[in-house]
């Protein structure tokens, strides 16, 4: 006898997921290419952002030359261990993205900086620097760039009046501070000196008890150079970057040897990658996560179990059945079709042979009566009522046929 083939699987196949999933697949390469070009056209725009170097409208080049005019020397570094090395009383350290900088950067720098006196100038030092960098300094939610006024004893705000400022927002216990341009009550540029007060608005002598200072600003906008010409930016930037004689530009770079542990045998076990991301990249994916999380459960979504209602008019026998049977072709179910007939004859054969019904199905109870009803029939029983799925249409026709010729020969009988 023949062992009853086992059901064709319901999964999809893969030109069915293909013709599913292209759509989404083709808006996903839309938003791909987007957003390579737009990085690539704003990476373009933003080209040396705050290098002295650059006279792009995010360069900084305008304001080196007007501290170099004014007798400042200017040195640009791109590692910590050289503009630490540069550190000293007669120096300011200006220093573009702290935040950029690793843990063990940043635990170096102040131990480099903090004894000798010099001013270090931090621009939109955050929360990942200040409790290095600026000890007893924290920071509040950022403020949009506009102008504001000094409102504090500052001389060099005070002589620079209304500057563009905004960014980072900070607080302090410390009384010897200066807090000055305010948004919504906290200063935008915080001025914090070394345990030893003196004048930081003019050159300091070089001497090793000259005291120093830490200037944090909130934005750097008042060093771009299309800025510079705006309210009283150009007055506050070479004031802040020229009281001292030397200018040590300091752009930090994750390519610093300091960054990866080589170089100094610096350690940055503290440092981890998700540290080194922007945290727009981070808030970025976490959204992707969700619209992924959101639309599977929209894909996935159950209203309640299926239930039959009664049809509001009578349809034919013949309709419902060319019917199904063109859903039938359409999905190319040929063994969905062939099981439907199959099941049907057995039914129909049962009760003419004396097999109980619940045992219609059952080829050890039915393929007995079959053969003992009909013991010289042409046809084979156990490949008619429980063989393998068709290979082709004409397969299924002629199974019909034979099915049919099965069940008038059990009548006839």
């Amino acid at each position: 006898m023949t062992s009853p083939a086992s059901p064709t699987s319901l999964a999809p196949t893969a030109r069915q997921v293909w013709t599913r999933g292209r759509g989404i697949l083709l808006a996903l390469l839309v938003l791909l290419t987007a957003g390579i070009a737009l990085a690539a056209l704003r990476s373009g725009e933003q080209y040396g952002r705050l290098d002295p170097r650059s006279a792009d409208r995010f360069g900084s080049r305008a304001a080196a030359e007007l501290l170099r005019a004014q007798g400042v020397s200017v040195t640009v570094r791109t590692t910590l261990g050289e503009a630490a090395a540069e550190a000293g009383p007669g120096t300011t350290l200006l220093v573009t993205d702290p935040d950029l900088l690793t843990p063990t950067q940043q635990h170096t720098l102040r131990a480099r900086t903090a004894p000798v006196g010099g001013r270090t100038v931090l621009l939109g030092a955050g929360p990942a620097s200040l409790d290095t960098l600026a000890p007893g300094v924290r920071a509040l939610t950022p403020a949009p760039v506009s102008a504001h006024a000094p409102r504090c004893p500052l001389p060099a705000a005070v002589r620079a009046g209304s500057v563009d400022i905004g960014g980072a927002r900070y607080e302090t216990d410390q009384s010897d501070a200066h807090s000055c341009y305010p948004s919504d009550g906290a200063p935008t540029l915080l001025r914090i000196p070394d345990a030893r007060t003196g004048s930081a608005d003019r050159p300091t002598t070089t001497t090793a008890t000259a005291s120093g200072d830490t200037i944090l600003l909130g934005s750097a906008d008042i060093l771009y150079n299309d800025r510079l010409d705006q309210q009283g930016n150009a007055s506050l930037a070479l004031q802040l970057l020229g009281s001292r004689p030397h200018l040590v530009w300091y752009l930090p770079s994750l390519s610093d040897d300091s960054a990866s542990g080589a170089g100094g045998g610096e350690d940055t076990a503290g440092s981890t990658f998700l540290e080194l991301i922007p945290s727009g990249w981070l808030w970025g994916a976490f959204q992707l996560f969700l619209a992924a999380l959101l639309a599977a459960v929209w894909r996935a979504r159950r209203l309640g179990p299926l239930v039959t209602e009664r049809l509001p008019v009578a349809i034919r026998a013949s309709e419902s059945t060319e019917g199904r049977a063109g859903l039938y072709r359409k999905a190319n179910a040929r063994d969905h079709a062939a099981s439907a007939l199959r099941t049907a004859t057995r039914d129909r054969l049962a009760p003419l042979l004396g097999v109980p019904p619940t045992k219609a199905h059952s080829l050890d109870s039915l393929i007995p009566a079959v053969s003992a009803r009909l013991p010289d029939t042409d046809h084979d029983p156990v490949a008619l009522l429980f063989g393998p799925a068709p290979t082709g249409d004409a397969a299924l026709i002629r199974l019909a046929d034979q099915l049919d010729a099965l069940e008038r020969e059990v009548r006839t009988s």
